[in-house]
């Protein structure tokens, strides 16, 4: 057996290291809780319970929820309530100031006439007239003349009100047309929920395909421990049989065929030393990556990698991503926002009207100035309206990058239809390669061992020389990995599938919200 043959099989029943990037430089939990044989279902919905990316998605989501209905609360009315007590340091006053008051000359005619005069009781002697008498009186037509004349007014200080005051006040405005600002923001708002809801619905895919990978590479990690293994065995005891054979055999087997037969069993050895470390790794990767503490230990409770024949059709794959695949949803909600930033800057070009009230009650112990009861209570009503009528271009450079940013990501969305296309086309050529190479790996696998079976029981006979039956020994676990590995390559390439086309959570397994 040569060194590069040897490094050969090193590589191929280390393969599952390449599955875990990174993991390998771990360190193995110090003191590992009890292991856990558990199915994929239940590790996919412990992983969909306590994996902590899950629930930070789900307040992204809550975040977007909650500005959603913040856009909302733009077409109801807004009433506000305001109280408060104030003092000031002293009376507000008025300074009236002093003036003077013009009178001019003037003449009064006085008409002719009678008046009816009342004399009351004992008015001229002592019991005379002995009760009030009414009598008619003529009075002669006068004119009276004043001559003109000016009054002067000095300076006033009037009192306005007392320093203490308690207010309080309620407004109302209610935005009746605002030219589809309102409308521009809630459908921002309702592109960014849907946006957080195809980012919840990737987190559970990304989980979902997560968990199947390394579960199924902890099975195979298992697999490949096994084959190093009984490879170990079966090296082991050819050893000895060519000990035996060197020491009290016929001369066929010499030294250098038992040292390198030594060299291989040690070699083999430190492999299989290294793949029951990489198993480890395996069941703690898929433990931290189900949310469980850092010292879990997960043990997958299947035996086998399944082997499941995919006869799915590419086209109807592709059709299927453009409606659940959440890149593709988050294009469409990004398109949905922008479309409504467009909006909200053309509403910049018409007027916004709204109906406004106030209701108020001033305490102030003053009843004077202005402190007068019509002025202490009342209410205001009214309808205004902005209109604009120059901003400098502002309103047309905004629609304009609004425009830019739809045309843009209409764009990209092309670029992405073409991906997903690619990307799926990728993986099925991928699965279909790979169905062949199980195939493959499956009849050498098989051809492989009765090879090894022929060449074990003819160098008992001596009839084979040592390097063949070693040889024999190290491509039957080579075989070995390579099927094993070919299982795994077809679960993990239908996983990838399952994620770009976004239907593997709900088929799969349901978890709590």
């Amino acid at each position: 057996m040569t060194s590069a043959q040897v490094r050969s099989l090193f590589a191929a029943l280390s393969a599952v290291v390449a599955l875990y990037p990174g993991i390998a430089a771990d360190t193995p939990p110090s003191s590992p809780v009890l292991p856990q044989a558990r199915s994929l279902e239940d590790c996919l919905r412990t992983a969909m319970e306590t994996n902590r990316r899950r629930p930070a998605s789900r307040f992204a989501l809550a975040m977007a929820e909650a500005q959603h209905r913040q856009a909302l609360a733009g077409y109801w009315p807004q009433v506000t309530a305001k109280t408060g007590w104030f003092r000031l340091d002293e009376s507000p006053n008025f300074i009236f100031p002093a003036s003077t008051m013009y009178v001019p000359a003037q003449t009064v005619n006085v008409p002719a006439g009678t008046a009816i005069v009342s004399i009351p009781a004992d008015a001229f002697l002592p019991g005379f007239p002995a009760a009030p008498i009414q009598m008619p009186v003529n009075f002669p037509g006068q004119s009276i003349t004043t001559a003109a004349q000016v009054f002067p007014i000095p300076e006033q200080n009037v009192k306005l009100l007392n320093p203490q005051n308690f207010m309080t006040s309620g407004n109302l405005t209610w935005l009746l047309y605002d030219g589809g600002m309102r409308k521009g923001y809630r459908e921002q708002a309702l592109g960014a929920v849907q946006a957080a809801q195809a980012e919840v619905r990737r987190t559970d895919l990304e989980i979902t395909d997560s968990v199947v990978r390394l579960y199924y590479g902890a099975v195979l990690a298992r697999q490949l421990h096994q084959v190093g293994t009984d490879t170990l065995a079966r090296m082991e005891v050819t050893l000895e049989l060519t000990d035996s054979m060197y020491k009290n055999g016929a001369g066929k087997v010499n030294k250098t065929d038992y040292l390198d037969n030594v060299v291989m069993v040690e070699t083999i050895r430190s492999m299989v030393a290294e793949l029951a470390k990489n198993e480890a790794l395996a069941e703690a990767a898929l433990a931290y990556t189900m949310g469980l503490p850092w010292n879990a230990i997960v043990h997958p409770a299947e035996e086998d990698v399944p082997y499941r024949p995919y006869a799915g059709n590419l086209d109807e794959l592709v059709a299927t991503a453009y409606e659940f695949n959440p890149d593709w949803g988050k294009l469409e909600a990004g398109l949905r926002a922008f479309e409504g930033a467009a909006s909200t800057a053309r509403s910049g070009y018409f007027p916004k009207i709204a109906v406004t009230g106030e209701l108020h009650r001033w305490w102030n112990s003053y009843t004077a100035g202005t402190a007068t009861a019509a002025n202490k209570a009342g209410w205001t009503i009214g309808v205004g309206a902005e209109i604009p009528l120059f901003d400098g271009f502002l309103t047309r450079n905004k629609v304009a990058e609004a425009l830019a940013r739809v045309s843009k990501l209409k764009e990209e969305k092309f670029l992405l239809r073409e991906g997903i296309g690619l990307q799926l086309r990728q993986s099925f050529l991928s699965l279909d390669a790979a169905s062949k190479t199980y195939q493959a790996a499956n009849r050498a696998m098989v051809a492989a061992r009765e090879n090894r079976d022929l060449t074990a029981r003819a160098y008992q006979n001596e009839l084979v020389e040592t390097e063949k039956v070693i040889r024999a020994q190290l491509f039957e676990s080579l075989m070995s990995a390579q099927y094993l590995k070919a299982r795994y390559d077809l679960v993990a390439i239908e996983s990838q599938i399952s994620l770009v086309i976004g239907k593997e959570v709900a088929g799969r397994v349901t978890s709590k919200p």
